[in-house]
């Protein structure tokens, strides 16, 4: 019996983890996607062996941790390479923080909705489907990449706007998901701007199908406000998948490129249930 492609995909995710020594997670290339007063922002970009600019395939852009403050793309190198060699175009994306670039998290959402923007419009030149685009993220990345497809308004004014800024799909880490007393942010978006980036307070019919993975013993985002999240999005009618990962804390899922340890048992599960959830969503491809 042929195996399927998500057979295939999970041996070769098993191969990852058993082989993590060889295996090269760092990028293919670097681009610069935007251009602010702070600097220059650039993408990581993984692709496929086999990847010519006349593909149009599925991309998937993840967007680091880091409470909007700090954080490093290499925290998701190891995920973009697993993409990467299962036939997407993935990138790991810089966007601003306060740390280095003494903003907020109303500019983060800002930047990830360019880089959405950025990708589609230069979905030609970077061999991707313009309709098959995943934003993912941790943490505070997992609020940016929500919110591109959550959250109006917050765009780069000087950019093309009639180039949607929507994601196809949201595939998020322990995403903070409420910015007010009951979540997690609030003293850094103000409490009179506590709402407007809250992803919990702007559900609404028609936002892309998401797939969430989340502690339940999560002490810094709070397991409730995924849960609240969940039952709104599928009270609102869209599709919307929550991961429980019983007794796991913050930062649960990060696969031992970045921070090191024993094995990859749950890189490989978030790996494996998220190609699944792509590939009910037709999105799944693989050389």
């Amino acid at each position: 019996m042929k195996p399927t492609k998500i057979q295939l995909i999970s041996v070769l995710i098993l191969l990852f983890g058993t082989a993590n020594a060889q295996t090269n997670f760092e990028p293919d290339s670097t681009l610069i996607y935007k251009t602010t007063v702070q600097g220059d922002l650039k993408m990581k970009v993984f692709k496929p062996s086999s990847h010519f600019i006349t593909d149009h395939r599925p991309a998937i852009i993840f967007f680091f941790g880091g409470g909007w403050s700090g954080g490093n793309t290499k925290q998701f190198y190891q995920q973009a390479r697993v993409f990467a060699d299962s036939g997407y175009v993935a990138i790991s994306a810089e966007y601003r923080v306060r740390g280095k670039h003494k903003t907020s998290p109303f500019e983060c959402v800002t930047d990830g909705k360019s880089a959405i923007r950025y990708l589609r419009t230069h979905a030609d030149n970077l061999g991707i489907d313009p309709n098959k685009i995943i934003a993912s993220g941790a943490s505070a990345g997992g609020h940016v990449a929500a919110c591109t497809g959550i959250i109006n308004n917050f765009e780069e004014a000087d950019e093309n706007l009639k180039i949607s800024s929507i994601p196809n799909a949201l595939i998020l880490f322990n995403p903070v998901t409420d910015t007010t007393e009951k979540g997690y942010g609030m003293d850094k978006v103000g409490e009179n701007r506590k709402t407007e980036i809250s992803p919990n307070h702007h559900v609404v019919k028609g936002i892309p199908p998401t797939l969430i993975f989340h502690g339940t013993a999560d002490t810094t985002v709070p397991f409730e406000n995924v849960e609240r999240f969940t039952k709104l999005m599928t009270e609102a009618g869209n599709i919307c998948q929550l991961v429980p990962f019983d007794g796991k804390r913050h930062g649960f899922f990060n696969g031992s490129y970045f921070r090191k340890r024993g094995n990859d048992k749950i890189f490989n599960r978030t790996m494996n249930l998220s190609f699944e959830f792509l590939e009910k969503l037709n999105f799944q491809t693989i050389d």
